[in-house]
């Protein structure tokens, strides 16, 4: 543990870094508030703090810079999140009190206002439609050998499925189908509806006896129940943390990982179940976002966890505005869809 001037010492150097991005002098820290001790004293405590892995001497006759050892120490010890000042508590209520209509569109948009609120590139996932509650179902002809399925759901979700029909199939028929997708799903969920069957076992969609009509509903719930698990993740401002870096090979980097859904989505859900709210550098284990770190918090919804929310940037971010931005919009998000 380190004592309380190297503690000074180190806290100061991680805040000015982060607003300048500049080596950090001796001489500058040693006018900071709460240090207290000469140019020379702060020269040899950095030494020590170099030495034992919290800093970084980037050139022989610059300052010094964090490491995410550094990094670590300032987020577990130090940074307790900042209070959110009223301009922005008001911009993201005015946000979720108008956000309504489809749930893409509105995860896609609170990703693009957490990267305006933070400066950082923004990874929401939402809830998978399997666990949301069914509104609405319909069954819609295309063409003589084709339909789609639609689904609504009570968070604000639609889902369309496009399935084959025999192009003899009577548009009665198909009525049929969709009056009876309908009555069948509305208040269940996708995760709890079977297969058609006239057993009426549990869990099954009892059919209604005519195998035509019974075949398109199956089709319709197998082809809905396949495009459920699908993950819903939106990742907003990739271009801004792309700002973040002079090296171009970082940069390629960070947006080629950023453009891998599946790679961002373990990345998030990973960081969640290790119970972290921030993973610096290589602590999150994806090699080419080695020098990002990922602030995420969940989104819960009645005691469930549905989905999460999180930003990414440099390790030089400001981690005291990231963590109480990301905690107050997965609260308000969490909210929202509690509403829904």
């Amino acid at each position: 543990m380190l004592d309380d001037r190297k503690t000074a010492i180190l806290s100061a150097v991680v805040q000015e870094y982060i607003a300048t991005a500049q080596p950090v002098g001796s001489s500058h820290i040693a006018g900071v508030s709460g240090v207290g001790v000469s140019s020379a004293t702060v020269r040899n405590e950095m030494a020590v703090l170099e030495q034992e892995g919290y800093l970084v001497q980037p050139h022989t006759s610059a300052g010094r810079i964090p490491t995410d050892k550094g990094y670590r120490f300032f987020v577990d010890h130090l940074a307790a999140p900042s209070q959110i000042d009223a301009a922005t508590t008001r911009q993201v209520g005015e946000f979720f009190a108008a956000a309504h209509g489809r749930l893409e569109e509105m995860l896609h948009q609170t990703s693009d206002l957490l990267t305006r609120l933070t400066h950082n590139a923004a990874v929401v996932l939402g809830p998978k439609a399997e666990a949301a509650t069914i509104r609405g179902a319909q069954i819609v002809r295309l063409s003589a050998n084709a339909a789609t399925v639609v689904l609504v759901f009570g968070n604000g979700n639609v889902e369309s499925e496009v399935i084959l029909i025999d192009d003899e199939t009577p548009d009665t028929v198909l009525a049929a189908a969709s009056v009876h997708l309908a009555s069948t799903l509305t208040g269940e969920t996708l995760g709890s509806v079977g297969p058609v069957d006239s057993s009426g076992s549990i869990g099954t969609v009892i059919g209604t006896g005519d195998e035509l009509t019974d075949s398109i509903c199956g089709a319709a719930i197998e082809a809905m129940r396949a495009v459920s698990t699908d993950d819903h993740v939106y990742v907003g401002g990739a271009s801004t943390v792309a700002d973040s870096f002079d090296a171009v090979d970082v940069v390629r980097q960070v947006l080629h990982t950023l453009e891998q859904q599946f790679v961002v989505v373990s990345l998030v859900r990973d960081i969640v179940d290790r119970g972290m709210s921030v993973a610096i550098g290589i602590e999150h284990g994806v090699e080419p976002l080695s020098a990002c770190s990922v602030v995420v918090a969940p989104v819960v919804v009645d005691g469930e966890h549905l989905g999460s929310v999180g930003v990414l940037g440099p390790t030089r971010m400001n981690y005291p505005q990231a963590l109480a931005t990301v905690d107050m919009v997965s609260n308000r998000l969490g909210r929202r869809l509690g509403e829904s």
